[in-house]
C-alpha cells in the first residue's frame, strides 16, 4: 500500500516536496533503479527520519534533495527551489548557502583546528577569515565545545567530532540540514547527546532535519519517521506514538 502524501504539490509549509522522482545507475545488464517514483513532503521546523534496509535508496534521495545528484524524472522542490532545473553553478551555490551536511565519518580536516574546521563554509562563501573564525567560535560554543576551540579532530572524542561537525553544519545558519547515520559510530549516552542538539536545532520554524539512520535508538528524537524499501517510501509513522500518518 502507498502511503498518503502530505500534499499535492510545492507548499510553503513544506521545505522539500517530491514527486515522482526517479532515479537509475548504470545501464543494460548493469542497470539499478535506485528510486522508483518518490514521493515525499518534509515540513518546515521537522525533524523527518529516513529509515530502511542498506541500498534502499535513502542516500541516494537526499543526494538529491541536497542537489549532489540530479533525478532521472520527477519533480523535487526543495526550500521553494526546484533543484533539477539548477546549472551546476547555481547547485553549488545553493547547496553553500541554504544546506548543512553531517556525515557518518565527520569528515573533519585532521590538520584544521575545531575553529578552523567549523569556519570553512563561511570561507567558501566569501566571509572575511577573522568574520568566519568568530562565527565559528560561537557555533562550537553553541554545542557546548568552547574549552575545544584550538583542538585538532584527533585530540577529539568521537562525541566531540560530531559536535564539531555540527557546528560546521550550522555555522552558515542553512534553512535545511541533511544528516547521514550521525550516531551510527558513537556509543549511546553520546548519540542521544548529538541528537538533542540536532533536535533544539529543529525546534526553529526556519530549520529542517533530514536524517538517515539504522539507529533504532533515535527513533524518539523524530518528529516522523519514513520508512524506505526498494526505492519508494511505503510508510510514514509519527515519531513519537508510532502511529501510520495518512
Amino acid at each position: 500500500m502507498e502511503y498518503a502524501i502530505d500534499a499535492t504539490g510545492p507548499n510553503e509549509n513544506f521545505a522539500v516536496n517530491c514527486r515522482g522522482v526517479t532515479k537509475t545507475y548504470g545501464t543494460g545488464d548493469a542497470r539499478v533503479m535506485a528510486l522508483r517514483g518518490i514521493d515525499l513532503d518534509v515540513r518546515r521546523g521537522e525533524l523527518l527520519m529516513l529509515v530502511g534496509p542498506s541500498g534502499c535508496g535513502k542516500t541516494t534521495l537526499i543526494s538529491i534533495i541536497a542537489a549532489i545528484l540530479e533525478q532521472d524524472s520527477g519533480d523535487c522542490d526543495v526550500l521553494g527551489r526546484d533543484v533539477k532545473g539548477m546549472v551546476p553553478n547555481e547547485k553549488t551555490r545553493f547547496r553553500g548557502e541554504s544546506i548543512g551536511f553531517v556525515f557518518q565519518l565527520f569528515n573533519l580536516l585532521p590538520a584544521l583546528n575545531a575553529v578552523e574546521n567549523v569556519a570553512i563554509p563561511l570561507l567558501i562563501n566569501g566571509i572575511p577569515r577573522g568574520n568566519a573564525e568568530a562565527r565559528a567560535k560561537q557555533a562550537l560554543e553553541a554545542v557546548n565545545l568552547g574549552a575545544r576551540l584550538d583542538a585538532l579532530p584527533g585530540k577529539l572524542s568521537g562525541g566531540q567530532q560530531q559536535r564539531v561537525a555540527i557546528a560546521r553544519a550550522l555555522v552558515h545558519e542553512p534553512k535545511l540540514i541533511v544528516c547521514d547515520e550521525p550516531t551510527s559510530n558513537l556509543d549511546h549516552e553520546t548519540g542521544r547527546s548529538v541528537m538533542n542538539i540536532l533536535r533544539d536545532v529543529a525546534k526553529s520554524p526556519d530549520r529542517t532535519l533530514i536524517v538517515v539512520t539504522h539507529d533504532p535508538r533515535i527513533f524518539e528524537f523524530a518528529d516522523r519517521i519514513a520508512h524506505m524499501d526498494d526505492g519508494k517510501i511505503i510508510d510514514v509513522v509519527d515519531g513519537k506514538n508510532k502511529e501510520r500518518l495518512q
